[in-house]
């Protein structure tokens, strides 16, 4: 029962986790990767070259080519931790409701940790526009526009899962569009489940308040402010995985937590653009 107990706990943070996360997996993250994260690193695959198509002859078949997928290592570097004590309660005896929620914040907590990271990682390694003049309700839909070309110049598919992560100003410029931007209410349950607040030239738009807020740099004396983020899920790659599951330890033996248990878990994971022009950051200067 323990046992099912703690698979049960470690459940509820993935759940939570999945469902307060920005940067989504299948959204704007793949888990493309082979080795095992807890041995400190994994292999991430890169397709350098699309298979070669020729003419068949009949007599003498068709020539052999050799495509090329290399593989790119990456560190995991991200390990994070929660450990949370629940002061006067045993660990067999404590409410399912008290458990439920500190799991439930644990989820959350952990996927604003993850997005920060991942939209750090965007920012650092995208390649920046060159456009620097901040975005009006006049100029937002051609600059996506823009954005959405430098995408196709650098083979990215427009197959309806480009995205767009916008600030919180961004956001408010696009539903001041009528014309072009699609809004959330027109699109099938399954976007919105994802967090795609509309979809505008190609993208699915996601509101992320981080790029306003965490994300301001100097450059040139100048402070530049993200505006938009775009970029592919099939270039950005997450690798997550629990080094410790989340669980509720009983503390009883610590002597010092008398009669207490803690919510406690390890979450490592690593984030990796694997072509920077994949991925292209707007900035404005202020």
């Amino acid at each position: 029962m323990a046992h099912e107990a703690q698979t049960r706990y470690s459940q509820l943070v993935d759940l939570k986790l999945r469902a307060s996360l920005v940067t989504k997996d299948g959204v704007v993250c793949n888990n493309r990767f082979e080795g095992d994260p807890k041995a400190g690193a994994v292999k991430v695959p890169v397709r350098d070259t699309e298979v070669a198509v020729s003419d068949y002859n009949k007599a003498t078949g068709a020539t052999a080519t050799q495509g090329t997928t290399t593989y790119i290592t990456v560190t995991i570097d991200k390990d994070k931790a929660v450990n949370e004590i629940i002061d006067g309660f045993d660990a067999a005896s404590v409410p399912d409701n008290l458990v439920a929620d500190r799991l439930d914040s644990a989820g959350y907590s952990l996927a604003a940790v993850m997005d920060k990271d991942c939209i750090d990682v965007l920012e650092a390694n995208g390649t920046i526009n060159a456009n620097k003049a901040a975005l009006t309700k006049e100029t937002v839909y051609e600059t996506f526009v823009d954005l959405a070309a430098a995408l196709s110049q650098a083979n990215v598919p427009n197959d309806g899962r480009r995205f767009a992560l916008v600030s919180p100003a961004t956001y408010a410029l696009l539903l001041k569009d009528t014309t072009n931007f699609i809004r959330q209410s027109s699109l099938s349950q399954e976007l919105v489940m994802k967090g795609i607040v509309g979809q505008i030239a190609g993208f699915n738009v996601i509101e992320c308040n981080r790029l306003m807020f965490e994300n301001a740099t100097i450059v040139s004396s100048k402070k530049t402010t993200t505006e938009i983020i775009v970029g592919h899920p099939d270039w950005v790659t997450r690798i997550p995985e629990w080094s410790v599951p989340v669980h509720v330890q009983d503390l009883s033996a610590s002597g010092t937590y008398i009669g207490a248990s803690a919510v406690q878990g390890r979450k490592i994971y690593a984030h990796k653009i694997t072509k920077a022009q994949t991925v292209i950051v707007k900035r404005k200067e202020v």
